[in-house]
């Protein structure tokens, strides 16, 4: 279905952003995943969070590994730049391109397969250096495209669609990112697009590496009674720990009520956004008491939702290795071949 193209033809009535795109433009080609896959609703997440923000598609990189979830960079962003890589090795590529040209927006979108087995390795990295990027883990806790076997995420004791009982310890990812030091850590349900949308765009413009986990059914291996990733589990076991919307940065907007209340603020557009302010009690800014909130709430079943860490002050890995602001790939040969004499002058200070 892939190669069937979708029409370019777009309505004239429909709402376009700042920079004159609709919805449409920040779409991709037709979807082969099965009908009902939450992979698709985060597609569609991600293109309304791109169109949000006023998004330029060809300042997009989307980079992604193997599987089901890897395939669905061809569903969004179709202007924008693309990179398929191998089982489990996206973070070191979409890595070394960040490093190439700081000047675009990354984004990696990979599965629970992907990052959590083959690819822990790889994510353990480029969690703990701070690339800056958005990092989408769309988690069924199987192996979609090799006939559904458990993940490393798939919870011990849930049951396989034939039967089978897990019983193996998961591998929690967002516990891991916020081990590692990831500086924006969120998770979130495909079926929950008023939460995953605002999570999203606030990841695109953290500067540092942010990561969500995303609960994504499997129709066709993995929404059945015994399964803990399907439809009706997480829907039934799901908490939201924080209301949240985002703000792209323009002339400031104050409000003022109090912790649990709910307040209406008109935006720059004439919408109004509806706050709800959360519990005094919850401090997204605490990593180790997000890390125990995560882990108290898995232990009693629950599957705690929004955003769970952010770092204010975070820095990406241009911070840590000072490179200059200019991208890499642009410096010319003056630049990359300062002379004998530099090389004289770096060596002296090496001896």
């Amino acid at each position: 279905m892939t190669f069937l193209a979708k029409p370019k033809l777009h309505h004239p009535t429909l709402p376009a952003n700042r920079l004159g795109y609709t919805r449409r433009d920040y779409e991709g080609k037709i979807s082969t995943l099965c009908a009902g896959c939450g992979h698709d609703s985060i597609s569609a997440a991600i293109i309304q969070a791109c169109w949000e923000l006023d998004v330029e598609p060809h300042r997009v990189a989307k980079l992604s590994g193997i599987g089901c979830s890897s395939k669905t960079p061809d569903y969004f962003l179709g202007s924008s730049h693309g990179f398929n890589t191998v089982h489990g090795r996206m973070p070191s590529v979409l890595t070394g391109a960040n490093l190439a040209n700081r000047d675009l927006i990354y984004l990696g979108v990979s599965g629970d397969g992907d990052s959590a087995s083959i690819g822990l390795g790889q994510f353990a990295h480029v969690m703990r250096r701070g690339v800056n990027m958005t990092y989408i883990v769309e988690n069924n806790g199987v192996y979609g495209l090799t006939k559904g076997q458990f993940s490393a995420t798939a919870d011990q004791g849930s049951k396989s669609k034939r039967g089978v009982v897990n019983t193996d310890s998961p591998i929690d990812m967002v516990s891991l990112a916020l081990q590692l030091g990831a500086s924006f850590v969120g998770r979130s349900f495909s079926g929950d697009k008023e939460q995953l949308v605002p999570l999203i765009k606030a990841a695109l413009a953290h500067p540092g590496a942010a990561f969500i986990d995303v609960l994504s059914p499997c129709v066709a291996f993995n929404n059945h009674a015994g399964s803990t990733k399907s439809y009706d589990y997480v829907r039934e076991h799901n908490e939201a720990v924080n209301r949240i919307d985002f703000m792209p940065r323009r002339s400031e907007i104050t409000t003022d009520y109090a912790p649990g209340s709910v307040t209406e603020v008109v935006q720059h557009d004439g919408s109004v956004l509806r706050l709800r302010k959360i519990a005094e009690d919850y401090d997204a800014s605490d990593r180790i008491g997000a890390m125990n909130f995560v882990q108290g709430h898995q232990a009693r079943g629950e599957i705690v939702t929004g955003l769970l860490y952010l770092d204010p002050e975070a820095d990406d890995l241009h911070a840590h290795l000072n490179t200059v602001d200019q991208p890499l790939n642009r410096l010319d040969e003056a630049a990359l071949c300062p002379g004998a004499a530099m090389l004289e002058r770096l060596n002296a200070s090496l001896r």
